[in-house]
């Protein structure tokens, strides 16, 4: 498994772990000219919830592979927080940003995996 794998399953099971909720996964290196390899989109049903799940991310990332994003912003807002990895960029919305951005539709060409809620 690639080091960007590790990655994008470590920052799955951080979502999973505070319940985020339509996680999906888009491999955007089939792609000429993608901006990463691959995004990762969640959703938070409230703010708080965002807020969690990002710090969620930030937490177990660095505690397992010992990452930080080379940026991230949205946080104190915490209706749509993006942060970017280098390979990865994950997106954090509440529902209604999520489906004004509709993020999936944007990059639809990508190879898609949806992610089952754990319940």
């Amino acid at each position: 498994m690639s080091e960007t794998e590790i990655l994008v399953n470590t920052i799955i099971e951080a979502l999973q772990e505070k319940k985020g909720k339509r996680i999906i996964t888009m491999d955007l290196s089939v792609l000429e000219g993608a901006i990463c390899q691959y995004f990762i989109i969640c959703q938070g049903n409230t703010p708080t919830q965002v807020s969690a799940l990002s710090d969620s991310v930030w937490d177990v990332v660095y505690e397992q592979l010992h990452e930080k994003p080379l940026g991230a912003v949205g946080m104190r807002e915490a209706q749509w927080v993006a942060m970017d990895y280098g390979s990865v960029i994950l997106h954090i919305f509440i529902p209604e940003l999520r489906a004004y951005y509709n993020l999936e539709n944007l990059w639809a060409d990508a190879d898609t995996t949806e992610i089952p809620d754990i319940l």
